[in-house]
């Protein structure tokens, strides 16, 4: 098991399955992302750099890309969610599109690709 399994193994079910697919889908994108910390929080990690986090909060899950860019380049795809700096929101009930998903990771990893 990884930081990310453990951390699924710890929340209730409805967080869990978000989460856990919310990171199928960004493994789609980055086959070879590998489980590790960003910042504390459990997160993908690709070529030793932070790509993605999700964390389960009382209201809401919050994704983290590591990167305001990543966020800025999805705008569009963000109409309705709650969205700052650096996080984006959504209620469990209400979950990200896969491709807003997909998005999101394809523009980090290629931040990541580039520097």
């Amino acid at each position: 098991m990884g930081t990310i399994d453990d951390y699924l193994a710890g929340l209730d079910p409805t967080g869990a399955t978000v989460i856990g697919h919310a990171y199928e889908v960004a493994r789609e994108v980055v086959p070879d992302a590998e489980q590790g910390l960003g910042y504390g929080m459990p997160a993908l990690r690709y070529r030793g750099k932070s790509l993605l986090s999700l964390m389960r909060a009382k209201s809401h899950i919050g994704v983290y890309p590591f990167s305001p860019a990543a966020i800025a380049e999805i705008s569009d795809l963000l109409d309705g969610v709650d969205a700052a700096k650096g996080t984006i929101r959504f209620d469990p009930a209400s979950p990200l599109p896969d491709d807003t998903i997909r998005a999101l990771v394809r523009a980090r990893k290629a931040q990541i690709e580039g520097s």
